[in-house]
């Protein structure tokens, strides 16, 4: 798979600003069929996508990068079993959200709890009713980095990745009506700490 790393870095270097000449779903195709170069090349398009997600499961680099190889090499095994029912993208992230879970238990460090997403009740009828879009970027990075990890995950789908409900939902494997409830949750948490980071500053 290092070698795979290495050509999707040469196939990132190499495509420039040239729009790629084959879709995800080609890609994936080719892939399963046995064709590195398409597995670099989706590796090239996805890395930094699926690395930023990554960090949000774990805050330490070298686990994430750890988690992205195991994540690539499954892709390389599972490819047949692609069935299109989802985009590339989702069917990744779902990849990449199950090996960094087997590693996490394999290292013995805490998995984010369900409970966590009990501990803010949501009344809000739409997680949209709350814009975080207009925040000083810094503030709202800081909010973020004091979410559990759960609600962290939820905003990087929903948000930063800008999946839909249902894609959110698949690689959850969770209901719409909950993924709703958790993007709910988690925008109001963010807007409370940001509340209390304003009264302590006045």
């Amino acid at each position: 798979m290092e070698q795979i790393c290495v050509a999707a870095e040469e196939t990132e270097r190499m495509s420039g600003t040239t729009p790629p000449t084959r879709d995800d779903q080609s890609l994936v195709a080719s892939i399963a069929a046995g064709d590195r170069e398409a597995l670099a090349e989706l590796y090239a398009r996805y890395q930094q996508s699926l690395y930023s997600y990554l960090l949000q499961l774990t805050p330490d680099h070298g686990l994430a990068e750890e988690m992205l190889q195991d994540t690539l090499v499954a892709a390389w095994k599972s490819a047949r079993s692609f069935e299109g029912r989802s985009t590339v993208l989702t069917w990744l992230i779902g990849i990449a959200r199950r090996q960094a879970h087997n590693t996490l238990r394999q290292h013995k460090l805490p998995l984010a709890d369900e409970a966590e997403l009990a501990c803010v009740a949501s009344s809000e009828p739409e997680p949209e009713a709350f814009a975080l879009n207009n925040l000083a970027r810094d503030e709202l990075v800081a909010a973020f980095r004091q979410l559990p990890a759960l609600h962290r995950e939820v905003l990087t789908l929903a948000l930063v990745q800008e999946l839909s409900y249902e894609e959110t939902a698949t690689i959850l494997g969770v209901p719409i009506g909950t993924v709703k409830s958790r993007l709910s949750n988690a925008k109001r948490m963010v807007r409370a700490l940001l509340m209390t980071k304003e009264e302590a500053e006045s």
